[in-house]
């Protein structure tokens, strides 16, 4: 049972409305399965995006030219911090000055420049056609907030008034919550991470955020996520839960429960 506010006309209505909260090893099942489609769907439109924008070949061009001063200078270019702190000190010379060669490079450091902005905008794209596909298009078609994922595992998404998402309440969901969020931050700081712009205060920024999540997981009464939060939704049971069309319909919902109750306590 939860208590929720019903705007009619300029007046705010506060009822009592059962909430048939999906179970948490349902959300989680339903999860692991958007989230493998997610991913097959976004690697897709990655790939697409990596051949319509021309990153093979920046990432050609940037292995030849490591392979090439690797080759001249007789070191690998390619190995770790770790190997390349055991090095001696003659031999940390020598790739300093291998990497002020490729550095002098035009060609290659465009590349290697080139490469690094096509990676956040091919991860961004990807990720977002995928969110679009399986989390706001395939939901509208099969309504009241259900993934395929949602759909097998009998689990809907309404909004917290009770009444059926619409589309601009799905997006904001999709995009601002799931993708911006939940989704591209964490994507973001790995990728600095791995092009060394970012250190342990990534690792610490990923672990907030998934604390953060937890938290409100736990915390709230619907057991909400993030995206949840953002865009004021809740998972439920489908068999079981009454989502309504408008604030109306549940409104003429209640009255009509509450005019039988008092129909009967009057005999």
């Amino acid at each position: 049972m939860f208590r929720i506010a019903v705007r009619i006309s300029g007046k705010e209505i506060f009822m009592i409305y059962d909430l048939q909260k999906a179970s948490m090893w349902k959300r989680i099942s339903a999860f692991l399965f958007d989230a493998i489609l997610l991913g097959i769907v976004a690697v897709l439109c990655a790939f697409a995006l990596s051949g319509l924008l021309g990153y093979n070949q920046y990432a050609e061009t940037v292995n030849d030219a490591y392979a090439r001063y690797s080759e001249e200078y007789g070191v690998d270019m390619k190995m770790s911090a770790v190997d390349y702190n055991a090095l001696p000190q003659e031999q940390k010379d020598i790739m300093l000055q291998a990497f002020e060669t490729l550095n002098a490079d035009q060609e290659a450091t465009h590349a290697l420049s080139m490469m690094m902005e096509l990676s956040v905008l091919i991860a961004s794209f990807g990720l977002l056609l995928g969110f679009m596909a399986m989390e706001f298009v395939i939901p509208l078609l099969l309504k009241n907030g259900q993934t395929l994922g949602k759909k097998i595992f009998g689990i809907a998404v309404m909004h917290t008034s009770g009444v059926r998402l619409s589309a601009p309440m799905l997006f904001a969901r999709t995009v601002l919550g799931k993708y911006a969020v939940e989704t591209m931050v964490p994507v973001y700081i790995l990728l600095m991470m791995l092009f060394g712009n970012m250190g342990m205060t990534g690792l610490i920024v990923l672990l907030l955020l998934l604390i953060l999540q937890a938290s409100v997981l736990i915390a709230t009464h619907t057991n909400s996520c993030i995206h949840d939060l953002l865009s004021k939704t809740v998972t439920v049971d489908f068999a079981s839960q009454m989502i309504f069309e408008t604030k109306e319909e549940l409104l003429a919902y209640k009255q009509k429960v509450h005019a039988q109750k008092a129909a009967k306590a009057a005999y």
